[in-house]
């Protein structure tokens, strides 16, 4: 599972070529070509009463992405990146997710750019492409205004790559996403890896069990950062004990990660949770560049 095709769809708002940047750094991991993507609204060019199709309108809005585009190549070029322009009229989610399955990428990268305190990090439509996708997910996030124990705080996300965070349940989809940090890993300078135990839904009369649990968890913990360290870059591990969003959040800030990779499913305890749960939270409420591995 190596990433040598994104799709990027794109709106032209500000920071969006900021944020494409941010994916050159995966050139030496094996990428070797960016589909830029730009979906014209039907509302914009659409039928209006007694008016018909607005043709001229599209050739226009198509004349203004492709110069826009252009620009963009250039860059690509310069690091060794082959780049395709895609156009399409419709409705952005269907579009985008057709492109991608058309054009066989292996990542979609969507998301705000930019985004400011008392708004979520990921929009209605963001989060119908992560639910519907059969590929992975990057919601990227480059400049981010949130606030900490009442302190606003801003954060450019740059070198994403460079301290993922993976969060492990042990699901196939779990499994996956460390497959996919891995073919990734020449990037990366040290990766953290988390799990979650939550400590409150053990009774206490199960206390040998969560002893075991732990022991258990931390081995499999270790067995991953192995597998990790295998192409040479750090790793340390983490175990939670509590809210799993809560925890995940923690964690990522306490440890300084640039990015949060997860599955997004789940199996026994946690399946009520990550399936469309805690995955679209984190996606919503964390400040980091969310990867979702179906």
């Amino acid at each position: 599972m190596a990433i040598k095709k994104i799709l990027f769809p794109t709106k032209f708002r500000e920071l969006s070529f900021n944020s494409l940047a941010q994916l050159f750094a995966l050139k030496d991991a094996g990428l070797k070509e960016i589909i830029l993507s730009h979906v014209i609204s039907r509302e914009d060019v659409g039928f209006v009463p007694f008016g018909g199709y607005l043709k001229e309108e599209e050739d226009r809005l198509r004349e203004e992405a492709t110069i826009r585009f252009e620009d963009w190549q250039k860059s690509l070029e310069e690091k060794g990146l082959k780049s395709k322009v895609v156009i399409k009229v419709g409705e952005p989610v269907p579009q985008i997710l057709h492109t991608a399955e058309d054009e066989e990428a292996d990542l979609i990268v969507v998301g705000r750019k930019k985004r400011t305190l008392n708004h979520p990090f990921a929009g209605s439509r963001t989060i119908e492409i992560v639910t519907r996708s059969k590929v992975p997910v990057l919601v990227s996030k480059y400049l981010v205004s949130y606030e900490v124990e009442g302190e606003n705080l801003e954060k450019i996300n740059e070198r994403i790559f460079e301290r993922p965070m993976l969060v492990c349940d042990w699901s196939e989809p779990s499994m996956r996403a460390l497959k996919l940090m891995k073919s990734f890993q020449s990037v990366i300078e040290e990766a953290i890896v988390f799990h979650d135990i939550n400590v409150e839904k053990i009774h206490e009369k199960y206390e040998d069990s969560l002893h075991e649990l732990k022991k258990v968890s931390i081995e499999k913990l270790d067995m991953v950062c192995d597998e990790l360290k295998e192409e040479g870059a750090g790793c340390e591990t983490h175990l939670g004990a509590g809210k799993i969003l809560n925890e995940i959040i923690r964690i990522s800030r306490d440890r300084r990660a640039t990015m949060i990779v997860m599955g997004t499913s789940g199996k026994g305890r946690l399946s009520e949770f990550i399936h469309g749960s805690v995955s679209h939270s984190i996606v919503r409420e964390s400040e980091l560049p969310t990867l979702l591995v179906p």
